[in-house]
């Protein structure tokens, strides 16, 4: 038996981090097959996602939007071009810049890829839905926010 001054230990499953962690985790299990039909993986999906709802972006401008260094983000731009899906170009008007355009390819993946729905997967209403989107944008805002003001 404990005593009144010894804590119990913190369970892992109380850890919110983890709790978002396996979450991400699962996430990435049911896109899966979606991603592999499409022949991409979930970093490279959310990058021509980001150039479908804003085309001709500057790749730090990406890089922000997608939460992406840009050692991290330089190499899955690379192999998207590779595969045909965009082009990356020197913006004429800042040469410092670099400016990254979906091709024809890149625009048509976007028939296949907008049937990729997985709210019906997470089991919750589309209220409830709207809801924990909006809590974990505001989680993660905070954490932003809070890492900053440290610095």
């Amino acid at each position: 038996m404990k005593s009144a001054d010894q804590a119990s230990p913190t369970m892992l499953s109380d850890f919110l981090c983890f709790a978002v962690y396996s979450a991400n985790l699962a996430f990435g299990k049911a896109y899966k097959p979606i991603l592999e039909e499409l022949g991409l993986t979930y970093t490279q999906y959310i990058t021509i996602i980001a150039l479908w709802e804003e085309d001709h972006q500057t790749v730090s401008g990406l890089g922000e939007k997608l939460f992406l260094e840009s050692n991290t983000l330089t190499p899955i731009l690379k192999k998207l071009e590779a595969m045909g899906y965009l082009e990356r170009q020197r913006d004429p008007e800042d040469e410092r810049q670099v400016r990254v355009s979906l091709t024809k390819g890149g625009r048509k993946l976007r028939e296949k890829g907008l049937k990729m729905n997985l709210a019906e997967a997470t089991g919750l209403a589309p209220d409830e839905f709207a809801k924990v989107q909006k809590a974990i944008v505001t989680l993660r805002n905070n954490l932003i926010r809070s890492v900053q003001s440290v610095e």
